[in-house]
């Protein structure tokens, strides 16, 4: 007799180990994006403006909110069905 419930640990665990990667490599590039600004921040010459701008955007990507809705309609909770 098969059972109707598949077990989906080996695709769970697959899925884990990709985001785990993905994350990591999202989290260098970020590390990256900010050494090479705080470089340009102690360059002479680095016009101010340049210095306005990028603090702008390290803020603008850094401390954005997020509702959870928006986090969960990403993710497409609203489109699965919910598996306990």
């Amino acid at each position: 007799m098969k059972s109707n419930i598949e077990n989906s640990q080996g695709h769970l665990a697959e899925e884990f180990c990709h985001k785990e990667k993905q994350v990591i490599q999202e989290s260098k590039i970020a590390v990256l994006k900010i050494q090479s600004w705080q470089f340009a921040s102690r360059t002479p010459g680095i016009r101010h403006t340049y210095l306005q701008e990028a603090a702008k955007m390290v803020k603008k990507s850094l401390f954005n909110f997020v509702p959870n809705s928006f986090v969960l309609s990403e993710e497409g909770y609203y489109y699965k069905p919910v598996e306990n």
